[in-house]
């Protein structure tokens, strides 16, 4: 078998995973607090048909080698923490992070999430959860009739209790960063577990230590470039097109080799 069908359908396949990736990426691009993700793509081993640099004589060698690629597999699906622009929403609990750090939730078995999405809501409790009615770590609870719900750049949380007239604070929020935040491990939800490769989380009261701060009534957009995608998709197809035509071209060759 030629050589060329192999390696033009690891092409295909390759393609085929980066089409899933930018498809995922437009599907979400009214998430809140998404990233952004692209595929990473390797070379694939070589034959070593003629070694580079061995002799051809005893005084001469040769310049180049004859190495022949095997095609292309993807190795990884990497994701850009960029920032998202923030947008004004003017909810009561809806909360944005400009800058770094992630907002930590404690799940039903008790384990840690992070999180971008800062769209918040109050559960019958009056506890602060996520739209999954996940509470986050930091535990705030909205006293009853309380009003005026606010939060600081640096995550100092406020509320006028009832039938008093100054702010009492309630809580505070802190948030979560991480050395490497791309080895995170996404599990659904806008939710990241800590992995090996992310690192352990570094906590810290936002705006200080390298954290980034707080904005209330605002919600983070996703980062994905709507323009920069369809780029991406249209390279994509063609790509794909070009390795089925290698198919196509190899398969021809070896019809007129049989004729031979």
């Amino acid at each position: 078998m030629m050589s060329a069908l192999w390696i033009a359908k690891t092409g295909m396949s390759a393609q085929q995973k980066n089409m899933d990736v930018v498809s995922h990426n437009l599907s979400n691009i009214s998430t809140t607090g998404y990233k952004r993700q692209n595929a990473v793509f390797q070379d694939l081993m070589y034959q070593n048909m003629r070694q580079v640099g061995s002799q051809v004589d005893e005084q001469n060698a040769l310049p180049t080698g004859m190495h022949v690629g095997m095609g292309v597999r993807t190795v990884a699906i990497s994701r850009s923490f960029a920032q998202g622009t923030p947008q004004e929403t003017n909810k009561a609990y809806d909360i944005a992070i400009n800058g770094a750090g992630f907002f930590q939730v404690q799940m039903p078995d008790g384990s840690t999430t992070y999180t971008r999405d800062g769209s918040f809501s109050v559960n019958g409790d009056g506890t602060l959860v996520t739209a999954s009615g996940y509470p986050l770590l930091d535990g705030i609870t909205v006293p009853p009739e309380s009003h005026s719900f606010s939060v600081s750049k640096t995550g100092v949380v406020t509320v006028i209790p009832a039938g008093g007239t100054e702010p009492e604070e309630i809580g505070q929020i802190t948030l979560a960063n991480f050395i490497n935040p791309a080895g995170l491990e996404p599990v659904g939800e806008n939710l990241y577990l800590e992995s090996p490769a992310s690192g352990a989380p570094q906590e810290g009261a936002p705006n200080e230590n390298n954290m980034g701060y707080v904005m209330h009534g605002f919600l983070e957009a996703s980062n994905v470039n709507v323009v920069q995608e369809l780029v991406d998709m249209i390279q994509t197809q063609r790509a794909y097109e070009m390795n089925s035509k290698a198919v196509t071209t190899s398969d021809q060759m070896l019809g007129r080799l049989a004729q031979i």
